[in-house]
């Protein structure tokens, strides 16, 4: 935490040289700034501990949600205040008097970063329902029509309550899926402290069941077990390198589930072979991986679609492109490898609860044949 705190206030103190030491602007202006930079500082700080659990999310819900609030305002500062240096740069090559320039910028950057967050509140507020259709020939002809909600990355707890999860679980129930699939990063916290937040999920309705899989976050908890053993007396089947036949009227498909990687250090890493263990390569297998870049590690195994989540779609433009460093694909349908992946943008938000450029979502895939 000091070396964040360290990291956060060098920054912090570089947004104020670039909005309001290199504009000149007069003493009073600047110490406006300055102050609230450094309570936004302090918002940060208190933010992050009701994140980790040093501050009880139950309590200070509000202080975790003004300070990853201001997480994103900071960010869009920090990319304006970069901008403006640029343009100081080509201005001071030109000779030019920089005072105007940099203090009508100042203002611009502070108006867009305040603007672009206010409006990533609102289009994180609630995810909309996605309707996709995939086809597949090695659907069995008694499962077309199969509705699949797939739901990620709630990451319920230190912002958002039990009455965010529950609705979401309202939204789902009203689409009337045949089977619900969570994708992982389903809370943020420990479950004593924020367990209580995904109690909605046991009112999650679908004929072929509820499945889920482990994100990240599960494991970055430290109580990944703990999560899990949660999940079930929630009614879920969690599926840990395991897999389960579902169907109806004689007919009936795979559903298979991988750990995420960061399982590896409690000893429960993805294992394809055993995940997909006696599926039949001609009939339809879907796998449920929290991670799309999972997908090739399945090459070759039948693998009919993929389901996944994770990237958030970048949440904060233009994060977007940053994604793409560590994942093939952000959203979307794409093929990686031979195996078909559809990758939600997830239901929810990580650390600020703000989305610009990436609208939340809950994925209903209807699965057909050609």
């Amino acid at each position: 935490m000091i070396v964040v705190a360290v990291v956060l206030a060098a920054l912090t103190g570089a947004l104020f040289r670039g909005l309001a030491v290199a504009p000149r602007w007069p003493s009073g202006v600047r110490w406006l700034i300055g102050g609230v930079l450094g309570l936004g500082w302090v918002a940060l700080l208190a933010g992050f501990a009701v994140q980790g659990g040093e501050l009880d999310p139950k309590r200070f819900r509000w202080l975790a949600w003004l300070g990853m609030t201001w997480l994103a305002v900071w960010w869009y500062l920090l990319l304006g205040a970069c901008v403006l240096g640029l343009v100081s740069l080509a201005l001071r090559w030109r000779r030019r008097d920089l005072r105007p320039v940099l203090r009508v910028g100042s203002v611009v950057v502070a108006v867009v970063a305040l603007g672009a967050s206010a409006y990533g509140l609102g289009e994180a507020a609630m995810p909309a329902v996605s309707r996709v259709t995939v086809a597949s020939a090695d659907l069995p002809v008694g499962m077309e029509g199969t509705k699949v909600a797939l739901v990620t990355d709630l990451h319920v707890g230190p912002i958002r309550d039990a009455g965010f999860t529950r609705r979401v679980v309202q939204a789902i129930n009203a689409a009337e899926p045949d089977l619900v699939v969570l994708g992982g990063d389903l809370a943020d916290g420990r479950v004593d402290q924020v367990g209580g937040a995904l109690a909605p999920l046991a009112e999650l309705r679908a004929p072929l069941g509820v499945v889920a899989v482990s994100g990240n976050h599960e494991y970055l908890s430290g109580q990944p077990e703990q999560w899990l053993s949660l999940w079930e007396r929630l009614g879920i089947t969690v599926l840990r390198n395991s897999s389960v036949v579902v169907g109806r009227g004689g007919a009936a498909f795979t559903v298979a589930g991988l750990t995420d990687p960061q399982g590896g250090r409690f000893g429960a890493a993805p294992d394809p072979g055993t995940a997909l263990a006696g599926t039949d390569p001609a009939g339809f297998t879907l796998l449920v991986a929290h991670q799309p870049r999972q997908a090739l590690d399945v090459q070759g195994r039948g693998v009919d679609l993929q389901l996944s989540g994770h990237t958030h779609g970048g949440q904060l433009w233009p994060f977007t492109y940053l994604v793409r460093l560590q994942q093939p694909m952000t959203a979307g349908r794409a093929t990686i490898g031979d195996v078909p992946v559809l990758t939600s943008r997830g239901a929810g938000a990580w650390g600020p609860p703000v989305r610009v450029l990436a609208p939340p979502e809950i994925p209903l895939i209807t699965l057909t044949r050609p």
